[in-house]
């Protein structure tokens, strides 16, 4: 990148506390958060389908979706099932929603470089069947929402030795409060 004007001289100025980037890095500053925001856009729908899904804790989901509602990135919204109680699960705003770039981003890059060219997932269009991809461009394009992209597991793919798709145990010191939470169900996979 260039810089211009008052700006190529760096030693001059700094954003400081006024950085976007460094306050993106704030609100999405544990891996519990940015996998919560990734839950959403894949349909998780209950609070304790985050924790098994995402394998931690319970209050670090809890603390996670505060952190997203304090943002403005996810909102509670009650639902009630048939013979329960009223519960609440959380639905992606619009500023939850204009994650997506973000998160397709690191899932381009993360494909890329850390997955051995085996990516699990791929994520295409829902109409055409296109690859969707995020990328830096001058061009005017008109951007896809989530409810317009489907999650599709490759079909070669077989997780490495290192994954496990066993759930974390349970943490006998916090259970699970008694709120549930969820976000969207619009994602395919």
């Amino acid at each position: 990148m260039n810089f211009e004007g008052r700006l190529s001289d760096r030693d001059a100025w700094s954003t400081g506390d006024g950085c976007s980037a460094e306050r993106v890095l704030g609100l999405l500053s544990t891996k519990t958060v940015f996998l919560v925001v990734r839950e959403c856009f894949y349909g998780t729908t209950r609070f304790d389908d985050f924790v098994a899904r995402i394998g931690t804790s319970a209050p670090a989901v809890s603390r996670a979706l505060k952190q997203l509602k304090a943002a403005g990135a996810v909102e509670p919204v009650l639902y009630r099932e048939p013979g329960s109680r009223a519960r609440t699960e959380y639905r992606l705003t619009q500023a939850g929603e204009d994650l997506l770039p973000v998160f397709l981003s690191l899932m381009q890059w993360g494909d890329k470089y850390l997955q051995e060219d085996r990516p699990p997932l791929s994520f295409v269009e829902s109409g055409t069947g296109r690859p969707v991809r995020a990328r830096v461009t001058a061009e005017p394009a008109p951007e896809a929402r989530s409810d317009e992209i489907e999650i599709r597991l490759r079909p070669a793919w077989r997780p490495s030795r290192k994954a496990s798709s066993a759930p974390a145990p349970e943490d006998p010191d916090h259970p699970p409060p008694r709120d549930e939470g969820a976000c969207r169900d619009n994602a395919t996979t």
